[in-house]
């Protein structure tokens, strides 16, 4: 699912097939992505891009006087292909005067594309409402205590909360508190100067290791889809060895979401519940791998016995049946007496 680096890629890779171009059409496939707008007013724009803006997971898109909303949602992107090739999922296109397209491609239609006029775009209630932009806006440490500081919500749900900090999903809130080295569930009332400290620094850190996975990229990835690698440090990585510590990443859920972290480094300040379980299941990788070789001894022992076996045994009765053998003895040991005839 794009977070803000893949949004923010999205918008430097959009300003980059732009320049020096302009939009000859405008296309829409009637769906859900336009929630309500009219489609005629996205086939309306035409002209040269001369804004293109981001606010946490929002594209604001000008073209002079006409301007788009966009929100890539689960599984939207921009693409560019040549005029005449076919596209799958495509939503909505621009065609521009280089005979290029570019279509918003989204196969789940959770995006969102609605065209407003350009004016209007920081004014639209949607984006009045979000949170602090950590890339474009700045955050210290101060900042995000006062925008998560008093939530009674987990701290991971917290930072998820987009009217707080805007652009941190799943993954990227993830990977920040892996870095932090917190627990998910933390409450936020209870954090050092410290840790909001540590917290601010692996926020952005989290961020700019994401931008820089997808620099030059021409059309951003997801770690979802099929074929991609997984870049990330902890998110996705359950049952496999932290990179710090080599205890098991743990997988739990906090505000309906997956969440994946160290029991070792990231210890729970509600219990030891989650370290034991990581101690428990790094035991059991422990004693399979001592087991393992003495099974393929095991192994090789039977099978050296059946082989051996096999040799010992007598070519002749390898193709009679065990019953037709015992009928052919007993033939032999007590033949049966022959017919005495009648005299005539």
């Amino acid at each position: 699912m794009p977070e803000l680096p893949e949004v923010e890629i999205a918008r430097r890779t959009l300003v980059r097939w732009f320049k020096g171009h302009e939009v000859r059409r405008a296309e829409s496939t009637k769906t859900r992505i336009f929630r309500g707008a009219k489609p005629k007013a996205f086939e309306a724009i035409s002209g040269p891009m001369t804004k293109a803006e981001r606010k946490g997971k929002y594209l604001l898109l000008s073209f002079g006087t006409q301007g788009v909303l966009a929100h890539l949602g689960m599984t939207g992107k921009f693409v560019k292909r040549p005029k005449g090739e076919e596209v799958l999922y495509s939503r909505a296109r621009f065609e521009l005067d280089t005979g290029d397209v570019i279509h918003f491609r989204d196969p789940r239609m959770f995006g969102r594309i609605e065209p407003v006029p350009s004016a209007e775009l920081w004014k639209l209630k949607t984006i009045e409402e979000l949170g602090i932009d950590p890339l474009t806006e700045g955050l210290d440490a101060a900042a995000l205590k006062g925008a998560v500081g008093k939530s009674k919500q987990e701290l991971k749900v917290a930072l998820m909360d987009q009217g707080r900090i805007t652009g941190l999903g799943n993954i990227h809130a993830t990977e920040a508190m892996y870095r932090a080295k917190l627990h998910p569930s933390c409450a936020p009332m209870t954090l050092t100067d410290d840790e909001w400290s540590r917290l601010t620094a692996a926020i952005h850190a989290a961020i700019q290791f994401g931008l820089d996975e997808q620099e030059g990229d021409d059309e951003i990835q997801y770690v979802e889809e099929p074929g991609s690698e997984n870049p990330f440090l902890v998110y996705g990585r359950e049952g496999e060895e932290c990179g710090n510590c080599n205890a098991v990443i743990v997988r739990t859920e906090h505000g309906g979401r997956s969440s994946f972290f160290c029991p070792e480094c990231q210890p729970n300040p509600g219990g030891t519940e989650d370290k034991k379980y990581a101690k428990v299941l790094r035991q059991i990788e422990k004693d399979f791998a001592l087991a393992r070789p003495r099974i393929k001894k095991i192994e090789a022992k039977a099978l050296a016995k059946l082989k051996k076996s096999a040799k010992k045994r007598p070519a002749a009765a390898s193709s009679v049946p065990l019953e037709k053998s015992r009928k052919t003895r007993v033939r032999l040991v007590r033949p049966e007496p022959a017919t005495k005839g009648k005299k005539k």
